[in-house]
């Protein structure tokens, strides 16, 4: 018989990658085509002028300019207006 019990595994001791979400461009700051200004869960930052949505909510400059964060009013299903976070980028 044995006087100690076999040891396990342990499931928990390993360690998930960091996601480095965020903000990757700032308000004034020059882009070029291409460049990542934001990365999200879900859609907190719409995408706006001279930008696009990647797959991942991903937020891409469509051209070259500086980034702009602005504000913009959405009116909800139950009548009550909400502000959406909108990332633009500017040319000229």
């Amino acid at each position: 018989m044995a006087t100690r019990k076999a040891a396990g595994t342990a499931k928990n001791l390993t360690d998930s990658n960091p996601q480095y979400l965020g903000i990757k461009k700032h308000d004034g700051e020059v882009v070029s085509a291409g460049n990542i200004l934001l990365k999200q869960r879900g859609s907190k930052y719409e995408a706006g002028k001279n930008t696009y949505f990647g797959k991942d909510y991903t937020i891409h400059a469509k051209t070259e300019g500086k980034v702009k964060f602005t504000e913009k009013r959405h009116m909800n299903f139950d009548n009550t207006w909400k502000k959406k976070k909108v990332v633009n980028v500017i040319t000229g």
